[in-house]
């Protein structure tokens, strides 16, 4: 894939020097700092099924089923802002 972007050209000057301190050419540098920073949120190019949501809702409960189940009064506004009340 190819990207065209336009860029200060301090930043272009900053870029290229440091391409040349590696010994690379400047594509070849660009290419390497944007590998190094991939974005943590995969694209997803779709809404997900019925069945994967399902199937992403079961690994995230998995294990839970021997974990206590509280009294509601546990679950209130106060008890999550004692020290305001």
């Amino acid at each position: 894939m190819t990207l065209q972007i336009e860029i200060s050209p301090e930043l272009a000057a900053s870029l290229a020097a440091e391409a040349r301190l590696l010994g690379m050419d400047l594509s070849r540098y660009a290419q390497k700092v944007l590998g190094e920073r991939q974005p943590v949120v995969a694209y997803r190019p779709r809404p997900l099924s019925v069945e994967e949501v399902r199937a992403l809702s079961e690994r995230l409960s998995a294990g839970s089923e021997n974990l206590p189940v509280l009294p509601l009064e546990v679950n209130n506004r106060e008890s999550y802002y004692e020290d305001r009340w």
